[in-house]
Parts: structure tokens; C-alpha cells; sequence
């Protein structure tokens, strides 16, 4: 989950470095390695006759994996896939401070020191146009190396179509390599205080305007109604990439506003048209009304934890950010944390941001049938399952897991978390652009954010940003 996204800027210097090392990029998709045809076809048509759980019994397979609840689950169930397969996993487990670090330098080296990792589905862009990741398509594909009890059906479609690129900027996802598969993931919603909104009588936005009132009200009133410091809304406000893409993405989007223009594979900076600049005046304005007061500081940490502490009214952020403090005992406002979708668009709109955490094979690893048996299992129906019930490895990215009788049992107990994942589902998907400097220019475009936040012109800072990347991207 993004909740536990920091400042990307040594990921940032360190991809660059890795994507201008001549060697390596001109090794193209596939890495050369036993992938002849530099697709991933090779490898996986090595493998023929029945489908077969223990056909790499007896191997070692090595795994990169940040620190989350999602690789708690699985490593609290890794004895499962031993005792299914005969193939032992080896993990490392590094913070998400560091982790980017730790897997671009060892993806750009070529060593293939691990074998699967986790990766964002935003990594793609980063990592795959050099080379760096196994298209599992043709893995999928191969009714030998895959069970039928995998179902690629069962995945949200949406999900499995963030992991899918050609490679090419500008090109939408769901055409190309499946460059990794979906894990865990996450919606970017409006989370909010139940108590202070039942004393103030207020009811969840149903339009930006809307919200915009909610949290100026909050920060009016709460602090007379009993809630001392409370302000009204929490947003993620750091010099960051990950301050753009949770709730100011989702909202750009559900008003119908883009990044990039792709013309002929050509990328034109969009967040400087008279409506992006419009809408950014009003963010700005919202955050300055009834946001936080060091808001340039805030990242998902500090937005999920006022919310927890009652310090926020409301949480414009990942439903897993509020999750975590809404469950039982886990903060001073947990039981009465609700969900509910956020503000519509002008025409209706629930577009909406996600993040995906993935898992991805190296392409320069000497273990891909083994390691294609531990993706297989680990995006699997029966391991989600116990995940998700057993486990916090929510959202699923399942649908027999979304349905499930013993999952819905679990979150039921939240107000709106179900109602609104339903509601958002199906029209939640990645709403950037794909490009490579992806990190870079969010960056650089939350930096802009903070510069209106403090007063600057809209229309001239915003026109410096697309000047900027126009440069870069394209």
C-alpha cells in the first residue's frame, strides 16, 4: 500500500543513473539471458506436459519485499507454499525508506540477486522500457505452467490491466507485456470523523464545493463542539510524487482533467489548460481553508495519523490509510471512522486514483519456472483469501476474495468501507499518464502545488511546470 510511501528521491537519482547506463538498455524487454526472443516466451514454452505444483520441487527461490502487512500475510504462510511445491523461499525484507534503493540498484546491476520482488505498478514505467521485468504473459498463457484453479477471470480487470504496457510513453495500459501481477491494492476515498460530524450536523460531500465547505466548517467549529485542534480535511502536501497521485489525482480526474495530451506518441503537458489551473487554485484553496497547518510537511503518515488522533475531520487518502486507524483500538477514533466514495465530478464522475503493490519476476533470473510457481501462489485464490480474513491484506484484488462471506463478515463492523469500495471499484484505475519520468514529474508538479498553496500565481507556476516537462517527456 502507497500508505507507506516516503520522498522518492535517491529512487529517483538512482533510476536515472541505472536507465542512462548504455549496456544495460541496450539489452531491450527482455534482458537477453535463456529469453532468446526477449518476451519471456522462451522460458515459459520450456515448460510442457500437465500442469505440475512440484515440477521445481527442491529449488531455492530468492525475494525482495518492503516491509508491509500485505508480506506479513505472506510470510506467515510461506510453510503453505513449501509444503505444496518442495521449493524453499529465501526473503529479504527492507523498509519502504529504502526498498526502491535496494531493488533499483540490484535490478540495474543485472546480478539478479532475487528473483520476484514487489514493485508499484508505476514501477513498470520505470523499470521495464531497460529491461528489467519478466513479461509473465507468456507464463500465464501456458497451460503448463499454469493451473486452472488460477483463474486469471477472478482478478479485477482493472487491476490486471495496470500491470500491462507496451513500453512505449504515451501508450495506454492494457495493451502489451504483463510486466507483474496484482496484489494488494488500494482506492483513494474520503474517510471522516463520525463524531464531529454528527454534533456539527453534517452529512459526507457529495461535490467538491462541497468538501471544500465541510473543511472550513470543521476547522471553524470542531474546537467549539469539544474537538480542541481539529481541522477539516487531510491531504498529503510533501515535495513528492505521492502527494499528487491519492486524493488530488482522484479528484483531477473525476473532473475530467488530464496530465499529458498523447498526440502521434507525442506527450503535451495538460495541468496548465484554464480548467487544471482552475481546479488547482481551488485544492489549494481548500488545504489553506480547512487543511493542516504544515501542510508542506504532510505525507500519508501524518494525514492517517490525524485522522486517528481526531486531529482531522476528514481524510482525502488511500482507504487503507484509514483502515488502519479504524480498526478496533488502534486509535483514539477508531469506531467511529466511516467511508464514503468522495465528491462526484461536474458530470457524475467517481474516476478514481489507485496504488497497487505487484509482484514481479526478475528477467535476468535463473529460476523463473519456480519463481513463476511462487507468483502463481502468492496472487492465488486460497493464499488472498487467508490474507485478506486471516490476515490485513486488504484490498482484495480478487473478486471470489471481494465476495467472500468471511471477508465482508471482517469489514462489515467499518461504516461505508464495503458500500464504498463497490461503489468505486470498477472506475478505479491508474488516471496518470504512462511515461517514464513519472516520478520526476509529479515531483516536480507537487513542488508547483506547494508553491500556489503559498501564494504564488496558478496560471504562471503552472505554466513554468509544463515548460519544464515539456522538455523532459515525449
Amino acid at each position: 500500500m502507497n500508505t507507506h510511501v516516503h520522498d522518492r528521491r535517491r529512487f529517483l537519482a538512482l533510476a536515472a543513473g541505472a536507465a542512462a547506463a548504455p549496456l544495460l538498455t541496450a539489452c531491450g524487454a527482455g534482458f537477453g539471458g535463456d529469453d532468446s526472443k526477449g518476451d519471456g516466451s522462451a522460458a515459459a514454452d520450456d515448460v510442457t506436459g500437465s500442469f505440475d505444483w512440484k515440477r521445481e520441487k527442491g529449488t531455492t527461490v530468492k525475494a525482495l519485499l518492503n516491509k508491509h502487512p500485505y508480506t506479513d500475510a505472506l510470510i506467515a504462510d510461506l510453510k503453505s507454499f513449501t509444503a505444496k511445491t518442495g521449493i524453499k523461499v529465501e526473503y529479504d525484507v527492507f523498509p519502504e525508506d529504502n526498498y526502491f534503493d535496494k531493488l533499483t540498484v540490484d535490478l540495474s546491476s543485472g546480478r539478479a540477486s532475487y528473483d520476484v520482488f514487489m514493485l508499484g505498478a508505476y514501477m513498470v514505467w520505470q523499470y521495464g522500457p531497460p529491461g528489467w521485468l519478466e513479461d509473465l504473459g507468456p507464463w500465464m498463457r501456458n497451460s503448463s505452467a499454469t493451473g486452472a484453479e488460477w483463474d486469471q477471470a477472478d482478478f479485477f480487470p482493472n487491476l490486471l490491466q495496470a500491470d500491462q504496457w507496451s513500453l512505449k510513453a504515451g501508450a495506454p495500459l492494457g495493451q502489451g507485456g504483463q510486466y507483474a501481477l496484482p496484489w494488494g491494492w488500494e482506492t483513494n476515498v474520503v474517510a471522516y470523523n463520525t463524531e464531529v460530524f454528527g454534533k456539527l450536523g453534517l452529512k459526507p460531500a457529495e461535490t467538491f464545493d462541497e468538501l471544500a465547505e465541510l473543511a472550513g466548517i470543521i476547522k471553524r467549529k470542531a474546537p467549539g463542539a469539544g474537538f480542541d485542534g481539529m481541522y477539516g480535511i487531510a491531504v498529503r502536501g510533501s515535495r513528492s510524487w505521492a502527494t499528487i497521485h491519492p486524493g488530488f489525482m482522484t479528484m483531477y480526474a473525476r473532473n475530467g482533467l488530464k496530465d499529458f495530451t498523447v498526440d502521434g506518441g507525442k506527450l503535451t503537458p495538460a495541468m496548465n489548460s484554464p480548467e487544471a489551473v482552475a481546479f488547482t487554485e481551488d485544492w489549494a484553496g481548500m488545504v489553506k481553508r480547512g487543511g493542516p497547518p504544515s501542510w508542506t510537511s504532510y505525507t500519508w503518515y501524518q494525514c492517517s495519523s490525524d485522522l486517528g488522533a481526531k486531529k482531522a475531520g476528514m481524510l482525502f487518502d488511500a482507504d487503507t490509510a484509514a483502515y488502519f486507524q479504524a480498526v478496533k483500538g488502534a486509535s483514539p477514533a477508531s469506531g467511529k471512522i466511516a467511508f464514503h466514495p468522495g465528491p462526484k465530478g461536474p458530470d457524475g464522475s467517481l474516476a478514481t486514483n489507485m496504488w497497487i503493490w505487484s509482484l514481479g519476476m526478475n528477467a535476468r533470473s535463473e529460476k523463473k519456472s519456480a519463481s513463476w510457481l511462487f507468483l502463481q501462489w502468492a496472487t492465488g485464490k486460497e493464499h488472498l483469501r487467508k490474507g485478506a480474513i486471516t490476515h490485513n491484506h486488504i484490498d482484495p484484488v480478487r473478486k471470489s476474495v471481494a465476495d467472500d462471506a468471511a471477508y465482508k463478515d471482517k469489514m462489515r463492523h467499518l461504516p461505508g468501507f464495503l458500500e464504498t469500495f463497490e461503489t468505486v471499484v470498477d472506475q478505479t484505475k491508474i488516471q496518470f499518464t504512462p511515461q517514464a519520468q513519472f516520478f520526476d514529474a509529479t515531483t516536480s508538479w507537487a513542488a508547483a502545488l506547494q508553491e500556489i498553496y503559498g501564494g504564488k500565481g496558478a496560471q504562471s507556476v503552472l505554466d513554468g511546470l509544463a515548460d519544464d516537462l515539456a522538455g523532459k517527456v515525449g
